[in-house]
């Protein structure tokens, strides 16, 4: 045993470089935000074939999760506080929390969204419609933007535009409950059917 340590305290750094090194690692495993990004495919194809809306909940839950997942502690809490205070009624205060979470995690779609909401209910529909392209910029697969900007462009008098944006979410979420009446309602006001 003293023999080893004298050799290695005792051999040049050359020589211990010629020493048989271990077999190098397997590569590393697929990072955590592309394996996000590769069950958000796989989770977004399931919905387009899910068998019925039941099925299609499951894995529009799932996907909602995984947005918002990704995220902080701080923004987890954040987020947490402005859904109680949209739940309360109170979008000033949930506009605060979501402006925060912002601030903290700009790239995440579905803050945009969340803050979109809370502007749409607190009625600056121009300051949601705008959070909701940056959603929609940032995840463009992101289905409840577009519902919800459908609803502002309905809203507004522009049924065209409600329509258009609703389809492109049915596109994304075939099965979404309550989703083929609403696009019934949205061609008839787009068609001039109804008032």
């Amino acid at each position: 045993m003293r023999r080893t340590l004298l050799f290695l305290l005792l051999a040049s750094p050359a020589a211990l470089a010629q020493a048989p090194r271990q077999a190098p690692s397997p590569a590393p495993r697929a990072s955590a935000a592309e394996s996000r990004q590769q069950e958000l495919d796989r989770l977004f194809e399931a919905l387009r074939d899910a068998p019925d809306e039941a099925g299609a909940a499951l894995v529009e839950a799932r996907i909602r999760t995984l947005w918002q997942e990704n995220v902080t502690a701080a923004v987890a809490l954040l987020i947490r506080r402005g859904l109680r205070n949209m739940q309360a009624r109170a979008p000033e205060e949930a506009l605060e929390d979501f402006d925060a979470a912002i601030t903290l995690e700009p790239g995440a779609a579905e803050l945009w969204n969340l803050r979109a909401q809370a502007y749409a209910t607190g009625g600056d529909t121009e300051a949601a419609a705008r959070d909701l392209r940056e959603a929609l910029r940032l995840e463009p697969r992101h289905f409840p933007a577009l519902i919800t900007l459908s609803q502002i462009q309905e809203e507004r008098g522009d049924a065209a535009a409600a329509l258009r944006s609703f389809q492109a979410a049915l596109a994304l979420h075939p099965k979404l409950r309550g989703g083929e009446q609403r696009l019934r309602e949205l061609r008839r006001k787009a068609e001039g059917d109804a008032t």
